[in-house]
């Protein structure tokens, strides 16, 4: 090394170094004497300061604690290498640091002569990124963190799914709503905990969410709940795409349960009050209300009317009640509109009725208990699968007119007592509209009670079968002339009568009543051809007034070697209908004679017509089959066929279901009678 600190001939040329990529820089001695730097060296730190020690030529830029570095190095003769460390600062009063990675080692000028290479590289910016890019994974981490602690105390669900819709990552809010673990929920196992009747809907509007990629999805469903019972939660989920293409779902399930339980409550009670705004009966006013049940809240409802108007028959007689209006969700049989029946002082509608407090039994599917309702009522819930029934009492102005039963059906949960609530609250939002219609159902329940107290019970009789249903006009408040009798004569047979004073009040019901005495007496008195009897019944007629007139069927069933046969006669009145045991009806026509309250002096004709085995007689009023501006012969064919198709039922339900199945003007009463001749093997 020449004195003016340039490399001998025979040493290391280090400008060679000049080019080099790195910064380099060459000390000598114990020292440190910089003997040179290559051109990145100088553009890093400083301009060269050859033949000073490296303490002196960077003053400003070196670290007080390189120098040991440089001393263990030339010592050691171990390099000695620094990664990503702010070794050299830029300016004693700049706050800019960078970051260098250099390395150290021992070069050789001569025996005993050493000094120190330096290869330093910039890493500045590499170090920045990698600080930056910890620290938003810092930032994700904790975030994430806190995203996790707030599911799990967070009253929504959070889920993610792939971008056709699979769940594929855990949810512990799923889990700890739902109670269902992870193996079960990935995938489409969610959709179990969604309920039975809302499934279907929800798959359906998930899959176009995800076909169509729509911005928003929004639902509603029910979800169980880890408890065992549903909630109604809303979802909402958003697409996550990149470069235009969604790679998954984000969603969240809010429950809303509170929240539709009102919105159905207003929306239950606005639907009720619309219904019965324009209404002013009360089986039109109790149907209408009672339409908001079914499907809403159950499976099934009936309306049922209370005849018996004390209520505290106990022992004195039957407690009567009218079905009125029915209605099922579809899939089930409906239960016959109209029915009549008595019940016990046991069944739970007399309890509900005195105590005015509802009932709400539950039992096994199509096991109802015997004292729950109705027998015709028992049949249908047994026969639809009920699992519950609630008999609610309509109390209006302190009075119990009707009874409400509201059915659930097979798996569907018996009805809460929110609901419950929610009946009571209907019908009281509409009791004044109720208590106006109860003001002429009271008077029209006078009037049917009188004119129950006017028609007898049909016999009991040993083999044949006798029925006989009586239904007021609704709308009218006063007893009608509309009658029915049958009585076992002194020779020992039946006989049946129907009957029709013309006209709708109190005198046409008194009337009718001293016809039905009269013909008993007539009847009673001689047993002779019916034809007579009514030819006898009209010359009485003329001591009554000579302005009434009434129509009449007089039948007598006699039975001989052959089997049963009619003996009839039929003044005015509507012919009988006979359905044979397979089905086949007609009407006997024959023996047919004026009016009753017309003199004749020819006596009326009577005609025998053979009644086959497991057959079914009809007779019956005209409010049965008359409509305004209709031909008789129409109504005559409706009944016909109507009573065809019940051939097989029961007789009790042969005449519920005719009353039912036949269309009314609610003009008219209507009075029936129908008799049952027993089948082949019982003659």
């Amino acid at each position: 090394m020449g004195a003016d600190g340039e490399p001998a001939g025979s040493e290391l040329a280090f400008e060679v170094l000049e080019p080099a990529p790195v910064g380099v820089a060459v000390a000598r001695g114990p020292d440190h004497r910089l003997v040179y730097t290559n051109a990145v060296y100088r553009s890093l730190f400083a301009d060269s300061r050859t033949g000073l020690p490296v303490e002196e030529a960077f003053a400003e830029f070196v670290q007080v604690h390189f120098r040991a570095q440089f001393d263990r190095v030339y010592a050691t003769g171990e390099p000695f290498v620094t990664t990503a460390e702010p070794e050299y600062v830029v300016g004693p009063q700049c706050d800019e640091r960078r970051f260098f990675t250099s390395s150290l080692s021992r070069v050789v000028f001569g025996p005993g002569d050493y000094g120190v290479l330096e290869v330093v590289m910039e890493v500045t910016d590499q170090v920045t990124a990698a600080r930056r890019i910890e620290a938003i994974a810092e930032e994700r981490r904790r975030i994430l963190h806190r995203y996790e602690s707030l599911m799990k105390v967070s009253a929504q669900i959070v889920w993610v799914t792939t971008r056709d819709g699979y769940v594929h990552e855990p949810s512990p809010s799923w889990e700890r709503v739902t109670g269902q673990p992870w193996e079960e929920h990935r995938g489409q196992g969610w959709l179990k905990m969604v309920h039975p009747d809302d499934r279907q809907d929800t798959i359906r509007s998930w899959s176009r969410a995800v076909s169509r990629a729509t911005d928003t999805w929004e639902h509603v469903y029910r979800l169980r709940t880890a408890d065992g019972s549903y909630r109604h939660f809303e979802l909402r989920a958003v697409p996550i795409c990149e470069n235009g293409q969604v790679v998954e779902w984000v969603g969240s399930c809010t429950d809303i349960e509170e929240q539709w339980q009102e919105q159905r409550r207003q929306r239950l009670l606005d639907s009720a009050g619309a219904a019965t705004a324009q209404l002013t009966s009360l089986e039109e006013m109790l149907g209408a209300l009672s339409d908001v049940i079914v499907p809403e809240l159950a499976d099934g409802r009936g309306v049922y009317l209370i005849t018996d108007l004390t209520g505290e028959r106990r022992g004195g007689g039957p407690f009567v009640v009218e079905r009125l209006v029915t209605a099922a969700r579809r899939g089930l049989v409906p239960l016959s509109p109209y029915s009549e029946e008595q019940l016990d002082d046991g069944n739970v509608f007399v309890t509900v009725v005195r105590r005015r407090r509802p009932v709400l039994q539950t039992f096994p599917v199509g096991c109802p208990p015997p004292d729950l309702a109705p027998a015709s009522t028992r049949a249908w819930l047994a026969a639809s699968g009920a699992n519950s029934m609630l008999v609610l009492p309509v109390v209006v102005d302190g009075a119990v007119p009707a009874v409400v039963g509201v059915v659930t059906c097979e798996d569907r949960p018996a009805i809460n007592r929110a609901d419950i609530t929610l009946l009571g609250d209907i019908f009281g939002h509409a009791h004044d509209a109720l208590s106006r219609a109860i003001r002429f159902q009271r008077a029209q329940q006078v009037a049917l009670a009188l004119q129950y107290s006017l028609l007898a019970e049909p016999p009991r009789l040993t083999g044949l079968r006798i029925v006989a249903r009586y239904r007021a006009s609704p709308s009218a408040a006063e007893v009608g002339g509309d009658w029915y009798d049958s009585f076992v004569l002194p020779d020992g047979v039946p006989a049946l009568v129907i009957g029709d004073v013309a006209g709708h009040d109190l005198s046409a019901a008194v009337v009718m009543s001293q016809l039905r005495n009269m013909l008993r007496a007539l009847a009673m008195d001689r047993c002779k051809p019916p034809g007579e009897i009514l030819t006898r019944l009209n010359v009485v007629m003329e001591s009554l007034s000579p302005d009434v007139t009434a129509t009449c069927v007089f039948a007598r069933v006699e039975e001989g070697t052959g089997g049963h046969r009619l003996r009839f006669a039929v003044a005015g009145h509507p012919p009988p209908l006979l359905v044979t045991a397979q089905g086949h009806g007609r009407f006997l026509e024959g023996a047919v004679s004026p009016l009753l309250g017309f003199p004749e002096d020819e006596t009326r004709a009577s005609r025998t017509e053979p009644l086959p085995p497991g057959s079914t007689l009809l007779l019956y009023t005209d409010g049965l089959i008359e409509r305004s501006g209709e031909h008789l012969d129409l109504g005559l064919g409706r009944l016909r066929r109507v009573g065809e198709s019940l051939a097989a039922e029961p007789l009790e339900s042969f005449c519920d279901q005719v009353l039912s199945g036949l269309p009314s003007t609610g003009l008219d009463d209507i009075a029936i009678i129908a008799l049952r001749i027993p089948p082949a093997a019982e003659e």
